[in-house]
């Protein structure tokens, strides 16, 4: 692989615009080798011969070389020959570097001149950022330290609730040790690294005996085994009193006062603490010194450190991917313009901040010393497995099981296809009876399945387009699911919803199994009691992180707004948006199989008064939803737009209403008409907001002219074929008020084509959705999400 492309592959998405323009430079470097070819002197011809001899001679001797004598100066040669002078000046506060061409007589010498200003350009922008990023953690660093000070004397305060006493035992002289250890090694974080011990405990003391015992035999080789003997007893006599001394005068604690100034704040958001902040009461609770709550501390710290030391090692790969860069480009000048510059420029890199300053490497080993000592128990293995988790290996498995259960899938719906034919199925006289009770009971599947094909599509193009999807949901780094995963899971539910049906059919249509008929019946519900046992269960099978984080974020979407609205969160409540028909799948399985008469295919579900009133509250439970995140983030972050969006969800609540009215009432026109209003208005107020809010189109003095400043995908003509397939399809819905009639299809039917173009519009939208946020975090620079500390000091409160 070359190196710009490797160079490209390993940046951090989010910084992007912070690394050295690479591409645009080599470009500049090709202007300048078409020059010299086009006007360059042409080479002088060789003498036939003197290519053998200067080969024969030099691969033994050298005499063809030149002799230079010791003594001979050569910085008058050096000078003369310099191409480039590079100086420093400070301009604005800051420490810019310039580039002096110092053979502008040259012919073609204004090409080189423009190369040497951009690379001056890139290379002050590579430094200023990194000198910032640098400047940012190390006030994170002190930060973590002041957390790690009030850690430390709460686990003094756990483990010795009654004060500190030293002569009561071993184990509360070693717990204060400890502590003192913790409270040195968490202080480097700001200072200078510790010169302690290492993190044991006897096995150090030991440790130290055997070095004083080593270094007596050393000196005396040729002493006797008593001599020896002797010697260990004084060393050993001698640590005795050291530590009988050190009892006596105690080891000085960990400052204790400071748990005086500080409070927990609330570790997680919950209903709880979304009412106190709406009554204005402080989430920051009093100190309760309990191994629960040392627990949750720790936690939290642990997660803090983890964080800290990926921004720390991103911090590093910037540093050296940059200063490499600027060698491979420059070693490329040297080559083209046959001059030596790259050694005066490099030894500037290498003296500015970007090459010099090693904050970043020590920052890295003070907290690796810290995460080992404090949140692993002093292993090291365990501790840099956290710490640098290692890449997510794609595995064969998955793969070739994705591709049997692809061609599993695509078997069964051509042998559905060829037995509906065969059969006539559709011209009996039970498919009516079918496409109104099995047909919605299965169709379930169909719509998940689809909706989580087009998420794998989505994962394939973020990934080939380097959107780092796994930040914005906020995936725990290592379980994220690739969309070969997702299509496994896509394919395993569509055989089993295949299979169901066609194990359906083929036992009705055989006379010898028409006695169990009823077991057919349930053929659907097992299908969905597997799939719901499979969802819910708590083992660790079948990626449980991430069925875990779909629960949650579920949750969340239910109780809105007494939680506080994250991406992953309305981002779920929009897909939901999409599933309403999916929705209402799941209320006909309820009605179907608790109150139909599922062995004779019979139920009076659409018939019910309650069942009519849940399908309006199916229908409108997504759009609530979203609607009362949008009240949340509104009443947070006092931006009106978020207003808008509520009305907007509004809007479609009453389209929704309006429209569920009149397919139970067709007779009453007046249904007709404000299903008409209100869904006119939703679509228009939706398309809107999609193109213009969500995917950040329609920019009318963008330099992409009505796309955006910065597109990820190189045809622009994607941008306008996804505007006009999401206005197209905003209008598929429409169907349910125009009530358009197939005469070759049943109602039911339809109905599953509308809402699966409604899937595959969502699709489409979540890509550009995501590619905006994507691109929003690039223009911040955004590539770590604030993680909550555990402690908050009285002094911060009054800072804010």
């Amino acid at each position: 692989m070359k190196f710009g492309k490797e160079f490209t592959a390993q940046m951090v998405p989010e910084w992007h615009e912070a690394y050295m323009d690479y591409n645009f430079l080599k470009t500049l470097l090709k202007e300048i080798q078409r020059f010299k070819l086009r006007n360059g002197p042409p080479q002088p011809p060789q003498p036939s011969g003197l290519k053998r001899k200067l080969t024969l001679y030099r691969a033994f001797s050298g005499l063809t070389q030149g002799y230079v004598h010791p003594s001979t100066p050569s910085s008058h040669t050096d000078i003369e020959s310099q191409a480039i002078l590079v100086s420093s000046m400070h301009e604005d506060g800051s420490q810019n570097y310039k580039t002096t061409f110092l053979m502008a007589a040259d012919e073609g010498a204004e090409y080189e001149l423009v190369y040497f200003r951009r690379l001056d350009d890139e290379f002050n922008k590579v430094d200023k950022f990194y000198k910032a990023k640098v400047e940012e953690v190390m006030k994170e660093a002190e930060m973590l330290n002041k957390q790690m000070d009030a850690l430390i004397a709460f686990r003094v305060k756990v483990e010795n609730p009654q004060g500190l006493v030293f002569d009561m035992s071993e184990k509360t002289v070693e717990m204060t040790r400890l502590a003192s250890g913790i409270a040195a090694s968490s202080a480097a974080l700001s200072a200078s690294t510790p010169k302690g011990a290492k993190s044991g405990k006897r096995p150090h003391m030991a440790m130290e005996i055997i070095d004083e015992g080593g270094v007596s035999e050393l000196g005396q080789s040729d002493e006797s085994n008593e001599d020896r003997d002797d010697i260990d007893t004084k060393s050993r006599d001698k640590k005795v009193e050291e530590d009988s001394s050190s009892k006596r005068k105690g080891v000085r604690p960990p400052p204790l006062d400071v748990l005086d100034r500080v409070k927990m704040n609330q570790p997680n958001e919950t209903p709880r603490s979304t009412i106190k902040g709406f009554l204005k009461i402080s989430k920051n609770t009093e100190l309760r010194f309990s191994r629960d709550n040392l627990k949750k501390v720790e936690e939290q710290l642990r997660q803090a450190f983890s964080v800290f030391y990926q921004k720390l090692r991103l911090l590093k790969s910037f540093s050296f991917l940059n200063t490499l860069a600027f060698s491979k480009i420059m070693k490329k000048y040297d080559k083209i313009t046959s001059r030596d510059a790259s050694k005066a420029y490099m030894k500037m890199v290498d003296s500015s901040y970007l090459g010099s300053s090693d904050d970043v490497a020590k920052l890295m080993e003070r907290v690796e010393n810290t995460f080992i000592k404090h949140f692993c128990n002093a292993n090291r293995s365990k501790a840099m497995n956290i710490l640098r988790p290692k890449a997510k290996r794609e595995r064969h498995r998955t793969t070739f099981s994705m591709g049997f259960l692809a061609g599993c899938s695509a078997a069964l719906v051509l042998a559905l296809i060829l037995i509906i034919r065969a059969r006539h199925i559709m011209d009996s006289r039970g498919s009516t009876k079918y496409m109104e009770t099995m047909f919605p009971l299965y169709s379930l599947f169909g719509f998940v399945v689809l909706h989580l094909v087009m998420y794998a599509v989505n994962i394939f193009f973020w990934r080939r387009y380097r959107v780092n999807y796994s930040f914005i949901f906020g995936f725990k780094e290592g379980n994220e699911l690739g969309y070969r995963q997702v299509l496994l899971i896509g394919f395993a539910l569509a055989v089993l919803g295949l299979g169901s049906v066609l194990s359906n059919l083929d036992m009705e249509m055989d006379p010898r199994t028409k006695d169990f008929k009823a077991l057919t019946e349930l053929l659907p519900l097992f299908a969905v009691v597997l799939v719901t046992a499979i969802l819910i269960c708590p083992f660790n099978i079948i990626y449980r992180s991430s069925r875990l984080f779909f629960l949650t974020c579920l949750f969340h979407c239910i109780c809105a707004p007494l939680y506080k609205v994250v991406l992953p969160d309305f981002f779920l409540a929009d897909q939901l948006t999409s599933q309403v028909q999916a929705l209402r799948s799941l209320e006909f399985y309820i009605c179907y199989y608790g109150w139909g008469d599922y062995r004779l295919r019979v139920n009076t579900c659409k018939a019910s008064t309650v069942f009519q009133t849940f399908s309006f509250i199916i229908a409108v439970i997504p759009y609530w939803s979203r609607l009362q995140q949008c009240l949340r983030r509104l009443y947070e972050e006092r931006d009106k737009m978020h207003a808008l969006n509520g009305l907007k969800y509004s809007f479609a609540i009453a389209a929704v209403c309006f429209r569920t009215a009149y397919s139970l009432n067709r007779h009453l026109y007046v249904w007709y008409v404000l299903a008409w209003i209100f869904s006119v208005i939703a679509a228009i107020s939706g398309t809107y907001w999609d193109l213009v809010i969500d995917w950040g189109l329609l920019q009318r003095h963008s330099k992409n002219r009505w796309l955006r400043d910065k597109l990820l995908v190189p045809q622009k003509s994607v941008y306008f074929v996804a505007m006009a397939l999401n206005v197209v399809l905003r209008l598929a819905w429409m169907q349910t008020v125009l009530n358009f009639k197939v005469p070759f299809l049943h109602r039911e039917g339809l109905v599953a084509i509308v809402a699966s173009l409604e899937i595959i519009r969502r699709g489409i939208w979540n890509f550009f959705r995501i590619e905006n946020e994507h691109l929003n975090n690039v223009g911040k620079y955004r590539a770590f999400k604030s993680v909550p500390l555990p402690f908050n000091y009285d002094e911060d409160d009054k800072d804010d």
